[in-house]
């Protein structure tokens, strides 16, 4: 009998669309590995960037900002990023391999690209491994749900779909709470370089006018099913490389 060695990889939490300082203490607290902030005016979480650089400077050593953006201009952006130094840019519209490049080294910044997936079955249908392979410099492809205007609106899309070797680091968004994280990082972690997952109205107050308002235990639990989930992981694949 032998056995293949196992490197464990904890899965990366970011926290998206935060407007208050208390959330930000929060998801701080509960563990995250980033924090997202919404330049994205026509979003209900947007804050101007004076605000992101308000909130982001709360963040202790190593928790890093991200900074999203729909179509925005070049010189926005790299001004965006002068404002809050140390952020990561995530490109969420119709922003081209190109545009990402030039907008990212110009603020000398790594990015994260958007994928839209669209939902159902026609969600097989994306290409996933060429999305990939065209924006090979981001340093991570955010996986979202494609739905009306831009962000996943809440939704899941089918990750049974997804290819089953991409040769990319994945994170994985849209639609994830605490009671559907643990299934999606099965799911998606074998298929990838690795994973992190994405949280936003998952961890929302519930009710409507509440859009960008987190919840402290909501957030708590995601963070904890997100561990569980490692775990989970590490032990059914020490039973696979047990042959």
């Amino acid at each position: 009998m032998t056995t293949t060695p196992l490197f464990a990889q904890r899965t990366r939490i970011k926290i998206c669309g935060l407007t208050r300082e208390q959330d930000v203490d929060a998801a701080v607290a509960a563990g995250a590995d980033a924090i997202g902030f919404v330049l994205y005016a026509k979003s209900p979480r947007y804050v101007t960037p004076t605000r992101a650089f308000e909130l982001a400077r709360r963040l202790p050593p190593f928790v890093t900002p991200v900074l999203l953006f729909v179509n925005e201009t070049t010189e926005n952006i790299i001004a965006a990023h002068a404002i809050v130094a140390g952020a990561t840019a995530q490109f969420h519209g119709e922003e081209t391999p190109e545009q990402c490049w030039l907008a990212s080294q110009a603020g000398a910044r790594p990015y994260l690209r958007a994928a839209r997936i669209p939902l159902g079955d026609t969600g097989g249908g994306f290409d996933l491994v060429k999305f990939a392979l065209d924006y090979s410099q981001a340093q991570a492809i955010l996986l979202d749900a494609h739905v009306e205007g831009y962000g996943g609106g809440g939704q899941t899309f089918n990750w049974s779909l997804l290819p089953p070797n991409v040769n990319a680091h994945l994170v994985l968004s849209g639609g994830l709470s605490a009671a559907n994280v643990t299934a999606g990082i099965l799911q998606v972690r074998p298929r990838c370089k690795s994973l992190a997952v994405d949280v936003s109205s998952g961890v929302e107050v519930s009710g409507p006018g509440n859009k960008g308002i987190k919840d402290p235990e909501k957030i708590n639990q995601f963070v904890a099913a997100v561990r569980a989930a490692d775990k989970q992981f590490e032990y059914l694949a020490g039973q696979t490389a047990v042959t």
